[in-house]
Formats: structure tokens, sequence, C-alpha cells
């Protein structure tokens, strides 16, 4: 088994770990808000998540800088104004509250963003790094060959699932 996992991270682990592209940039917020509020580029305030002036894409922009910066909770108060059934929420649910310390509610969420969409290979690499927390290479390997088959050779989802299987270390993006 030891013979065989080592021969499995061989083949996954090439000598220029990042060669396949940039680390994404953390995005940094214009403006801060309070907490549950959301920047609204059209009045130039930070309104309510869940004003009906925003679009989906104002809420994951704000989801994104909030958990870049480590504020998962207030993530979370802004991802409960997003559509409920749509990948990119669901993975991000998975994404914060594995950071938080709830890796099996993570891990729930992954799936569920998984069987809405199969080819998100964010929330594929996000399960497989939680796998690699838990000890699991076996699954996290299993995510990246994922990853592979869904086209994201190249991508940071891939380069950094690959790594943190390497290395052990998780990453906060």
């Amino acid at each position: 088994m030891r013979v065989f996992l080592i021969s499995a991270l061989a083949a996954v682990l090439p000598c220029s770990l990042f060669a396949n592209g940039p680390e994404p940039v953390a995005p940094k917020p214009k403006v801060t808000c309070e907490q549950g509020m959301v920047y609204d580029k059209k009045t130039k305030k930070c309104v309510s998540a869940q004003d009906n002036r925003l679009t989906p894409e104002d809420l994951f922009q704000t989801v994104r800088e909030l958990a870049y910066a480590g504020d998962y909770e207030g993530a979370q108060i802004i991802l409960a104004a997003m559509p409920q059934d749509d990948d990119r929420t669901l993975t991000y649910m998975g994404f914060t509250n594995r950071k938080l310390g709830k890796a099996e509610a993570g891990l729930a969420f992954y799936t569920r963003a998984l069987a809405v969409n199969p080819a998100n290979i964010l929330a594929r690499s996000y399960m497989g790094q939680g796998m690699v927390e838990q000890g699991n290479i076996a699954g996290a390997l299993a995510q990246l060959r994922a990853i592979r088959s869904h086209g994201g050779t190249g991508t940071w989802a891939e380069t950094s699932l690959r790594t943190a299987i390497a290395t052990g270390q998780t990453f906060n993006y």
C-alpha cells in the first residue's frame, strides 16, 4: 500500500509545482460595509444583502471578498441571501463551514454542489483539500483525477489540490 501511495504521489507531483498558472489574486473590497451589508455600485451605498437591486454577481463578489479576508461568518450571512441551489453558493458554504472547523458540514455542501454541477472543479478542489486535512489522501487523489477529467488541468483548482496533497498545506482561498 505504501509503495502504491508513493507511486500515486509521484505521478501527480511534477517538478514545476506551480508552472500551471498563477495563484488567484484575492479580491480587495472597495468599500467596507457592516456585517450583512453589501456595497451597491449603483447607489454607492452599503445596502442589505436582501436588497433586490443587487445582482447574484454583486453578492458573490462580496462573499469572495469576505471569505478571502477570513470573515467566514460574514460570508455566510451574504450566502444566506443567495440562491440555495446554486453550485457556487453551495461551494462557498462548504468552504466557509470547513474553515470554521465544521468539516462534515463542509463535505455535505461540497457533495450538494457536485450533485448540481459535477464539473465544478473548485468544489472538487476544496473538497479534496478538506480530505487532505482529514488524512484522506486517496479521496483527495480521486478529486484531483476528477478535476482533470472535467478539463481542469492547469487551473488553480488543480494546482492548489496537487500542492495540498504534496505538502499537507491547504489554502485559505
